[in-house]
């Protein structure tokens, strides 16, 4: 996922930045037993948006992009991002992701968990040298995944309506994490805190648009997504109830297919561009300058219909 990047200076540093962070990526994920280095980077391979890494290395032009915590910064929030969605998958038990076979689909769950363990004790060991601060930014994003993730398996609440649940879980879920690469990418080059809290802000609302795009391009019933749960809201329970049931019930894929053409999916569009709207609009502090030009057409790349 890239922005437009119409300055050659930047668009140059970005992709030496990139190929830095592929650089450690690989170097983090390298360990004494051969079978943990194989199993680690071969979901490396296969997550290959790095949205994450990105929002580092531009939020990092806001002050020193040269500075030496922006590299370290952008592998460990990749590191942080491929574990959780490795425990995703197990606690899913999806046999694929985004189309593609899942990266532990042969192993033994308890495998895949220790690979994801293996990963977060990385991105741990790399975040000690970025100092106190990147610790404790961390340790707080993390604390709000899981609280996300725990609201997603326990429900909304009687009486609180199960669409902007689902936002608050997304938000928490999946918006935290970006909303720490642009702060972690802010504080590693010594940017303003007034940006660094613009950037997380940017990040959070930017991460909720990105999640809600995928929701739209693959929609399923098999975990609360905003096109089943708009359907709850607009009384298709026939539908809903489908999609929400057994994966191997009978008519289950026929529902999926009717859901990828359903009127629905517009709706959660519009939420999906209201949230990078939002994104946009938390860019209004800080100064005009390519970073920022990058980060306001990322908000179109994650919008647009995939």
């Amino acid at each position: 996922m890239q922005p437009t990047v119409r300055d050659h200076a930047l668009a140059d540093g970005l992709r030496a930045g990139q190929a830095a962070v592929e650089e450690g990526l690989l170097r983090a994920t390298k360990s004494d037993v051969p079978f943990i280095t194989e199993a680690a980077r071969e979901l490396t391979r296969m997550a290959g948006r790095r949205l994450r890494p990105l929002l580092v290395l531009l939020a990092a032009r806001f002050g020193d992009p040269g500075a030496p915590g922006v590299l370290p910064a952008a592998v460990v929030v990749e590191l942080t991002h491929l574990a959780i969605h490795y425990h995703d998958d197990v606690r899913d038990e999806a046999a694929v992701r985004r189309d593609a076979p899942r990266p532990d689909a042969n192993w033994d769950n308890t495998v895949a968990v220790l690979i994801g363990d293996f990963l977060f004790a990385r991105a741990s060991h790399i975040l000690a040298d970025l100092g106190p601060e990147a610790v404790r930014i961390q340790a707080q994003a993390f604390r709000r995944q899981v609280t996300g993730q725990i609201l997603e398996t326990t429900g909304p609440r009687e009486g609180r309506d199960p669409v902007e649940h689902h936002l608050d879980v997304l938000a928490s879920r999946t918006g935290a994490l970006t909303a720490v690469s642009g702060r972690l990418g802010a504080l590693a080059a010594g940017a303003d805190p007034g940006v660094e809290d613009a950037l997380a802000r940017y990040g959070e609302r930017l991460g909720v648009a990105s999640h809600l795009a995928d929701e739209v391009a693959t929609p399923t019933g098999r975990r609360p997504t905003l096109p089943v749960l708009l359907l709850a809201r607009d009384a298709d329970r026939e539908l809903y109830d489908l999609l929400t049931g057994p994966v191997e019930r009978a008519g289950y894929a026929a529902a999926v297919a009717r859901l990828r053409t359903h009127p629905v999916l517009d709706r959660a569009r519009e939420e999906t561009a209201r949230q990078a709207d939002a994104a946009r609009a938390a860019l209004s502090p800080l100064p005009d300058c390519p970073a920022r030009d990058a980060l306001e057409s990322l908000c179109e790349t994650v919008a647009a219909p995939r």
